[in-house]
């Protein structure tokens, strides 16, 4: 199931269903495949096969949570000069991607009404053999959070479908700072992780994963907000902030071929 694949439709659908909540958080040793290789990378992606141009997704520079940015402020007494660099952290994220050198964020827009065929989202590269012991992502406070986006879907090896949701189930913890708030889901430990299988019933995900994308279908029916900004996106405690053009930003407005991992 892929975010080319899925109708807007059936996202909705599972939405509906999917409204129960969990609770918790902690930043354990990684379990997957191989400890030395284990990587993985987060590609903007759109599924827009009518061609609505209601839908986007771009990793774009300054719009992440800023983990030691600098910043140059006036002073707020006169006589109001600059002041010397100083060092800034969202108390949400106090650890962040360290490759991450523009302080990107994941702008996932939908306009229009949910039904809309359409979706923003991201393909998640790298993960095949996994065992999840920790996912989640960073979130700008008045993005969308819903019963249905931002959400992974993820498949297991053994042809099990999840989907886990800003607030279906409700994170295990959830750290808020100034202008973010960290989400996370699972323990540290394998099989802590739940989501919905089929988005009906909830259960803990054991088996090796496959693929996993972020999906963003809610529109502005929904929430009249319409959009997500992510950053920092977790998986078993390693974090991904930004995206993988050559340009650094890493955008797509169109509709592409499935290019995650394949068997």
């Amino acid at each position: 199931m892929t975010l080319r694949k899925l109708s807007v439709v059936s996202f909705a659908v599972l939405s509906v269903v999917a409204v129960i909540a969990l609770t918790g958080k902690a930043m354990i040793p990684l379990v997957h495949a191989d400890d030395d290789k284990f990587n993985f990378s987060v590609h903007a992606s759109v599924f827009d096969p009518s061609h609505t141009k209601l839908v986007s997704a771009e990793w774009e520079d300054g719009a992440g949570c800023p983990t030691g940015a600098t910043e140059v402020k006036f002073n707020s007494v006169s006589p109001f000069n600059l002041l010397p660099p100083s060092s800034f952290t969202d108390p949400a994220c106090p650890t962040g991607d360290s490759s991450d050198h523009s302080n990107q964020g994941l702008i996932l827009v939908k306009t229009g009404e949910t039904l809309n065929n359409a979706a923003a989202g991201a393909d998640i590269f790298g993960v095949k053999g996994i065992t999840l012991t920790e996912v989640g992502y960073d979130i700008r406070i008045g993005s969308h959070c819903g019963a249905g986006a931002p959400r992974f879907n993820i498949t297991t090896t053994t042809g099990k479908f999840y989907f886990l949701a800003c607030n279906s189930p409700a994170p295990t913890t959830t750290s808020p700072g100034l202008g973010w708030k960290r989400l996370r889901w699972g323990t540290g430990t394998a099989g802590s992780v739940s989501a919905f299988l089929d988005g009906v019933t909830l259960e803990a995900i054991t088996d090796p994963i496959k693929t996993m994308e972020i999906i963003f279908d809610e529109a502005q029916d929904t929430d009249p907000i319409g959009l997500a900004v992510l950053d920092n996106i977790d998986i078993n405690g390693l974090l991904r902030g930004h995206g993988n053009d050559p340009d650094g930003r890493d955008r797509d407005h169109r509709d592409k071929e499935d290019h995650r991992d394949k068997d």
